[in-house]
């Protein structure tokens, strides 16, 4: 078991990345790596990155870096879980940019929505961060849900009417 990482692995990480890899792309960030840049957390157990466009190298870099940094690193954003949210390039945040990569925290709507769908405690502590920096409006957040929900069906592990019914309560209770 690799020991957790920190804001400083992270740094670490994209430095050590922006030299290894051979050509342009971008990295998106998600989960406990936003919370812990952000500083609401001090760790997290696994870096969650989705590269997109994929930087050439990359994965040779991944293999070797996990081990040199004691990482754990997934392959993981919220578009795996979920439909991706339409427009989720533009709202994700931007990190910096070293060498050829650009980084970016992956986009807070879709973000809270894995959150809301996985309920971790958690997770609901770093959606209510996000929030709270207002990175996340209720009204938003709905809307979004709504563009979604009819591909649901694509992902026979979601209980559809129960997260229509969180992300509704959540919206509900976050705008009163």
């Amino acid at each position: 078991m690799r020991a957790e990482t920190d804001r400083a692995k992270l740094e670490a990480l994209m430095t050590a990345l922006g030299r290894a890899v051979h050509g342009p792309g971008r990295i998106y960030l998600a989960g406990g790596a936003t919370a812990v840049w952000y500083g609401w957390r001090q760790t997290t157990v696994d870096v969650d990155l989705k590269p997109d466009p994929e930087p050439p190298g990359l994965f040779e870099a991944l293999a070797e870096l996990k081990e040199r940094l004691d990482l754990n690193i997934e392959l993981a954003a919220p578009d795996q879980f979920l439909p991706a949210l339409p427009g989720w390039r533009d709202r994700s945040l931007w990190i910096a940019q070293h060498g050829p990569i650009q980084f970016y925290h992956y986009d807070p709507y879709a973000q809270a929505l894995a959150k809301l769908h996985r309920r971790h405690e958690r997770d609901l502590r770093d959606l209510e961060a996000m929030r709270s920096r207002g990175w996340i409006q209720p009204d938003r957040l709905r809307e979004l849900f709504q563009q979604i929900e009819p591909d649901l069906i694509r992902h026979p592990g979601i209980d559809a009417p129960t997260l229509r019914r969180i992300v509704h309560e959540y919206c509900n209770r976050a705008a009163g």
